[in-house]
């Protein structure tokens, strides 16, 4: 199972205030001309519709497309693991809400780190580069929760930095958007702000 670490748990301003790669010069061409010959190639570059997905009571998404909700479709359960719900129901709700919210929070980085998290999106997407740099073998739809957690635990003990860093990514991403959200405060550890900051900021109550 893919842990959260400590560093894992921050907020999306923070993040946003640092690169997500950091990549160097070969990474950063790597991953440029992979998102343009996926674009090329005809993979899904636009926001998904909401006629594309029935994610999170209609979110109208602005940064994923329907292959990156694919993509997390499978890499959730992996990542949050004992997090999500037992009831198909509800770990079904759990997932398009937290990708809802994921998506909510890309669009307010900066331009920067959207590109970075383009790029890599679209480094797993990309059917060739799917299978030769992260050796997932099936299209993500058919990818099991086995086949994910493997595929994370490459790419976080690979010797290419390039891996480490896009491992980084997703972990940071998909974790800042589940256990930030309040309902899911607990699975941490983090017992909430005190009631009586709350009370004496009620303008600041995170919504439900």
């Amino acid at each position: 199972m893919t842990q959260p670490s400590p560093g894992d748990h921050g907020a999306p301003a923070t993040m946003d205030r640092r690169s997500f790669l950091r990549t160097g010069l070969g990474g950063a061409v790597l991953l440029g001309g992979i998102s343009l010959t996926a674009g090329l190639m005809g993979c899904a570059t636009a926001p998904a519709r909401n006629s594309d997905t029935a994610t999170a009571d209609d979110y109208a998404f602005r940064f994923f497309t329907r292959d990156d909700i694919v993509l997390f479709e499978a890499l959730l359960p992996a990542i949050i693991g004992p997090g999500l719900p037992e009831a198909p129901n509800d770990r079904r709700q759990q997932i398009d809400r937290t990708i809802a919210r994921m998506d909510a929070g890309v669009v307010q980085f900066g331009s920067a780190n959207q590109n970075e998290l383009r790029q890599l999106f679209d480094l797993l997407n990309f059917g060739p580069t799917r299978v030769t740099l992260a050796r997932v073998w099936p299209s993500w739809e058919h990818v099991s929760t086995t086949e994910a957690n493997a595929f994370l635990n490459r790419w976080r003990t690979s010797r290419v930095g390039l891996f480490n860093k896009g491992y980084m990514a997703l972990i940071k991403v998909t974790n800042v958007a589940f256990y930030g959200y309040k309902d899911n405060w607990p699975l941490s550890g983090y017992p909430g702000p005190p009631a009586w900051a709350m009370d004496a900021l009620p303008q600041f109550r995170t919504r439900a």
